[in-house]
């Protein structure tokens, strides 16, 4: 897990580059949303069509979010590029993942809300190259509110370095985080770009 100082300075870079005057909407239970206007019907059939099925139970020891793989979608891939981020993602740190220079690729998150509604979610990653920083990308996820099924985000395409020079082992580190400055989950993980999938 990345620490409180640098999670601080992610979230404040990446306010300075979201900059669109952009303010959080005060913070409401979906207790008190799903009581506003209960007298209304046409208010609540559109509270239900916004919400959806919400969970009937939920564990109160369960985080608001959680975040349970990271995939890169590569239609050339061999096989699936998955992550899962429910058991202990400090191992992920040890852990290399390939990619074939050239390809066209997303990134794809798994992530389940359970509680409350959660404003502004945001995934940033960080790519270092022998230590030193070579890239950095937020992308604005959204908000969502509770629900059974998971949601995913898919990230716009990209297409994977290219060339002797850019081959090699990078660095990542991953944030998932909300309008509140709420960790939801950072981890470390590693990205092999190589000349072939086996090579």
């Amino acid at each position: 897990m990345a620490d409180k100082d640098e999670i601080k300075h992610v979230e404040e870079e990446a306010e300075d580059e979201l900059d669109l005057n952009y303010k959080a909407p005060e913070k409401k239970t979906l207790q008190e949303i799903q009581e506003l206007d209960k007298d209304d019907e046409s208010l609540i059939k559109y509270k239900q069509a916004l919400l959806g099925n919400l969970p009937a139970k939920v564990d109160p020891s369960a985080p608001n979010v959680q975040v349970t793989r990271l995939t890169l979608v590569c239609d050339e891939a061999p096989g699936p590029i998955t992550m899962d981020l429910t058991e202990n993602v400090t191992a992920l740190k040890e852990t290399t993942f390939v990619l074939k220079e050239g390809v066209s690729y997303r990134v794809k998150i798994s992530f389940k809300v359970n509680k409350e509604i959660v404003s502004g979610l945001r995934y940033v990653q960080l790519t270092y190259r022998k230590s030193i920083k070579v890239d950095k990308e937020t992308h604005m996820v959204g908000s969502y509110g509770p629900r059974i099924d998971e949601y995913e985000f898919l990230t716009p395409l990209e297409e994977a370095p290219k060339g002797m020079l850019v081959r090699g082992t990078y660095h990542i580190k991953s944030f998932f985080t909300d309008d509140d400055k709420t960790d939801h989950l950072s981890w470390e993980w590693n990205l092999n770009i190589k000349k072939d999938w086996k090579d």
